[in-house]
Order: C-alpha cells, then structure tokens, then sequence
C-alpha cells in the first residue's frame, strides 16, 4: 500500500517538474503573465474552454501559438467579424468532379485543429458564435446530415475586447458559461515592458522548443480528474457556488451548478500543475475568481456603484472563508 502511494506521490512530482520546464520554455518568448499562462493550461488540463478579456497587444496570440508549439498541438486562428459564416468555421461541402461526375466533398474548416484561437469573438453575430457551441461541448461539428468528431485534444481560447463595444454581440449568458475559464489579461509592468522591448527590437527572434507530446497532455487531463479532494472541501465549493445564487445585495442572477464543477475541476488542475497530490483551500480561493466572474450577473445598484464581479466574488469568499 505504502509502495502504491509513493508511486503516486512521484507521479505528481514528476508533473510538477513538466510544468516548470512548460514555464521555464515559454518565458523564452513571453515576458511576464505567468497568471495568464497559469490559467490557460488549467483550462487544457480540465479539457475545457478560456475566455480572455484584454486590450489589444498584450499578447493573447503569442501565448497561445507559443503554447501550442511547445506541446505539439496543430493552431488555428480566425478572426471574428461581423460577416464571418458558421461555414467559415466549421467548414462546407465543395463539389468536385471525379470520373465525369460531380460529388460533393467536404472541405474542414479552422475548427479542425487542437487548439482554436477566436480572436475578438464578441464582433462575430450571434448565429456565427453559436457555431461554436456544439464544438465546444460536444467536441464534434454538424455540417448538413453528417457529423464529424474533433480530434483530442481540442481546447478553444476566444479572446474579447472591454473597450470597443460599437459593433459587437455579447456573448449570451449560455455561451459564456460553456468556458471554464474567464483571464483578465493586465498590461506588464515597466520592468517587463522594458524586457519586452529589448527583446522584439533585436536581430535575434525568441525560439521554444517541444515539451511535451499531445499523448502526454491527454494523460495528464485524465491525471488531474483523479487529484483528490477532501470533503469539506468539495462541501465549501457548493456553498461559495450557492452563495452567487442568494447574495441579493449585489448579484441578480448566480452561478449554475457547472460553476461547481469547474471550481472542483480548476482547483484539481491548479494542484497537478504545482507538483501536489491533494486539493488545497489556496487552490479553490485562487480559481474561484476565473470560473466564477462570467457566470454571476451584477445587478443595476452594483453596476451603479461601479462594483466590479471580482470584488463581489471577494466578498463571497471572505463571507465563506471559515466553512467548514
């Protein structure tokens, strides 16, 4: 029995040690957002789905395309517009001719790949943004009568922008809670900025190299359903979920029960990618902001008030923070 739990124990080391060497590689090409690096992968990790919101420039595509060379994933990008297709992303049917006779052949769209970068998603019209649903949750595309599987891994990074709303469709609340995940990506400090600068206006181009195969990564998302967490804990995850539901001082409406599941799911990844083997309250504190802060609306007094959805989910965190 002992033997079987030092095995384990080292099976969670040794993963700590991968994401280090994740880490160690990419701030090669990225300085600075390791929060934001940090939260992608725990969305890979949980086979789940990120939303960034940010200013343009920040890097939301380097790190994603940095990412996907590093563990050997096939990357595409599409950029949302307006007059963007479902078709655009998903793919048609082209006819061809063959032997004297025409038939129809079906040509893949970007969504065939591993990792998916929609880039300013909220401009693309609703009916193009729904395309992705089913991708998303089912990890297959419907296209006329016949349905195509996705290859795995497949993990979808849509990126948003805060300031230039003419032109957009907000997400609907049913979309936005198909992402694990919401990253609020910052600007970099003057050091990093410096760095940065230093870096790209040089003659040498900052290379990665593979750390990993997509095999690996498959098995470290079946590695991170089987971190343990205790009871209590699970308990308190349920209770700071249900909290968003009867907070009418600040919320109108709360977080569904996927909530819970991507808290429990975030913090397991959260543990792995740190070298434990054991969910910690550190984890759960850390990823209740990322899962929870699209998935709870602020009513009008919040909004008036100018009280944003992190401080009302740091106050639900202090109001649960001594639950056992």
């Amino acid at each position: 029995m002992n033997k079987d739990k030092n095995n384990l124990s080292d099976t969670y080391d040794r993963s700590g040690e991968v994401f280090k060497s994740v880490y160690n590689e990419i701030s090669e090409v990225i300085v600075g957002q390791s929060e934001a690096v940090t939260q992608i992968m725990i969305a890979m990790l949980c086979d789940g789905h990120a939303l960034i919101e940010s200013n343009p420039g920040l890097g939301k595509t380097l790190i994603i395309s940095t990412l996907s060379r590093m563990l050997d994933l096939k990357f595409n990008r599409i950029q949302c517009t307006p007059d963007l297709m479902p078709s655009d992303i998903t793919g048609t049917y082209v006819v061809e001719e063959k032997g004297g006779s025409k038939e129809f052949r079906f040509e893949p769209g970007p969504v065939f790949t591993n990792i998916l970068l929609a880039d300013e998603i909220n401009r693309a019209s609703p009916k193009t943004q729904s395309a992705l649903l089913e991708s998303m949750q089912e990890k297959q595309v419907t296209v006329g009568n016949m349905t195509y599987s996705l290859e795995r891994p497949f993990f979808v990074l849509a990126t948003q922008n805060p300031i230039e709303m003419e032109g957009t469709f907000p997400l609907p609340e049913a979309q936005l809670d198909r992402f694990l995940i919401k990253i609020n990506l910052d600007y970099p400090s003057f050091e990093e900025e410096n760095e940065i600068v230093d870096r790209y206006t040089g003659n040498v181009v900052p290379e990665v190299r593979k750390i990993m195969s997509k095999e690996q990564l498959i098995k470290l998302q079946m590695l991170t359903r089987d971190v343990p967490i205790s009871e209590e804990l699970k308990k308190k995850v349920i209770k700071i979920v249900s909290q968003t539901r009867t907070d009418k001082e600040f919320i109108e409406f709360g977080a569904s029960p996927r909530a819970s599941i991507a808290l429990i799911l975030s913090s397991k990844a959260r543990a792995l990618i740190n070298g434990r083997n054991y969910v910690s309250d550190e984890d759960v504190q850390s990823m209740a902001y990322p899962v929870l802060r699209h998935r709870i609306i602020l009513n009008f007094e919040s909004q008036r008030k100018g009280i944003s959805h992190d401080q009302v989910i740091d106050s639900i965190l202090q109001h649960t923070k001594h639950i056992k």
